[in-house]
């Protein structure tokens, strides 16, 4: 054997070696002891960084603030609407702040002159249940990687690996985090020209988790299910009536995410095996991929994932305007970018993760580098590359606290494709009235029976 293809072979051993062996660490109970302590529950650090300009994490927002209307099911308003910037970020002076910027928010700067950040007080305001901090905390002593890192064991709820150590345990705390119970909404879609033109796509969402479902016993939690997900097509009339139904795993080593359509002019219901990996998404005008959807999901098998560490960045945080109903779809997409007049960001601590293309699989990116809240788990950014190794599409999800339930969701999700100057913005729900309704379900309502019996009706 030649010494190249020796160093090749012996490279794949020792990944696959490294691999073994992180399926089978386990965090030590001086660790898990910090959940809570010097670390939050989430296993952030607590304390504020040196400078002064992150604050200690004081618990997040669990509860509607003072002097606040808010009327469940609708929208949250802003708990801080005094705030105003401490500086912005642009073109101009975006060399000062480099070391605190992602390689794709610089090129929006470089190509977009009224692409800005503007800066605000960082406020922690990110928080989650009780209930889903003991799960976490649980989870952390016994939480393993499935073979070959395809997914989680030993855990029925919680953020596995709230003290990651590599990069599949850093994704897999964002795809694990929780994000409710079974619950309904709505949102739309626009797939944004480069002249600014657009044409919504409305859609209505039904999410069933099992796994760290609050209102279920772990007994009761359907075995290896991470959710169940329902997606229907509302507008426009050539779409309308289009419905997918995912039924998403916990350990995909083990079990695939199955999928199914229903298509209303066949009025048939059809397996969907291509929901997955770099398919385009639905009504997307093939500006996201499938796993692009929540900044990532799904299987992770075509990746080599590498931790790289924590670093500050500026970040969008806290970003309630994106949602008021006095702002209009109008009002926030515009071309190249959204009104960022209307976003907000802040200085926060990131897990970053580099993900680079496994050898001798396929996928449209070579390359994605996640940039991950540490409060919330959320991915924040992905910056993501073509076959050449270029900077391709940039992405940045806009988050807010539901400090109603305690939740710290996505909201507007934005995908940028700098080589079209085109961009696809999800989750848009000013002009909405149902943002987070919980409802009650069954596991018969999420089957292709009734997923035919949804599309007849």
């Amino acid at each position: 054997m030649k010494a190249k293809q020796l160093a090749v072979v012996l490279s794949a051993s020792l990944s696959v070696l490294a691999l073994s062996n992180a399926a089978h660490a386990q965090l030590s109970a001086a660790d898990v002891a910090k959940l809570g302590t010097t670390l939050t529950p989430m296993g952030a650090e607590k304390a504020g960084n040196a400078a002064g300009t992150i604050p200690a994490w004081d618990g997040g927002l669990t509860k509607v603030p003072a002097g606040v209307s808010f009327k469940a099911s609708g929208y949250y308003p802003d708990p801080f609407p005094n705030d105003k910037p401490l500086f912005t970020i642009n073109a101009a002076n975006m060399d000062k702040y480099k070391d605190n910027l992602s390689p794709g928010q610089m090129a929006m700067m470089k190509q977009y002159p009224n692409y800005k950040l503007p800066v605000y007080q960082t406020r922690r305001t990110a928080a989650y249940p009780e209930g889903s901090y003991k799960e976490t905390k649980e989870c952390a002593a016994k939480a393993k990687l499935a073979t070959g890192g395809n997914g989680v064991t030993g855990c029925v709820g919680g953020t596995p690996f709230p003290i990651p150590k590599n990069g599949l345990e850093a994704i897999w705390n964002h795809i694990l985090h929780y994000r409710g119970d079974t619950y309904a909404m709505n949102w739309s879609q626009a797939a944004v020209t480069a002249s600014g033109d657009y044409a919504l796509v409305k859609f209505e969402y039904e999410y069933d988790y099992a796994y760290g479902n609050l209102q279920k016993t772990a007994a009761q939690r359907e075995p290896n299910l991470i959710f169940n997900y329902l997606q229907e097509v509302t507008a426009p009339a050539r779409l309308a009536g289009q419905i997918l139904l995912v039924k998403e795993t916990v350990d995909q080593s083990k079990e695939p995410r199955a999928a199914w359509t229903y298509n209303p002019g066949q009025r048939r219901v059809r397996l969907a095996p291509n929901v997955a990996y770099d398919n385009p998404g639905t009504a997307a005008d093939g500006l996201r991929t499938n796993d692009d959807f929540s900044m990532y999901n799904g299987a992770t098998d075509r990746y080599d994932w590498t931790l790289v560490g924590k670093k500050e960045m500026y970040i969008p945080y806290n970003s309630y305007r994106l949602t008021d109903p006095k702002v209009k779809y109008a009002d926030l997409l515009r071309p190249g970018h959204i009104n960022q007049d209307l976003t907000r960001y802040g200085l926060h601590r990131v897990w970053v993760v580099d993900a680079k293309l496994k050898a001798g699989t396929s996928h449209i990116y070579s390359r994605r580098t996640f940039y991950i809240d540490e409060d919330s788990w959320n991915v924040i950014m992905v910056d993501k590359y073509d076959g050449r190794g270029q900077l391709w599409r940039f992405a940045e999800l806009h988050s807010e606290n539901w400090y109603d339930v305690p939740m710290w969701y996505g909201t507007v999700e934005v995908h940028h494709d700098l080589q079209s100057r085109r961009y696809i913005a999800m989750g848009l729900r000013s002009e909405e009235t149902k943002i987070f309704q919980p409802i009650k379900r069954t596991a018969a309502d999420y089957t292709p029976q009734a997923l035919r019996g949804a599309g007849t009706r």
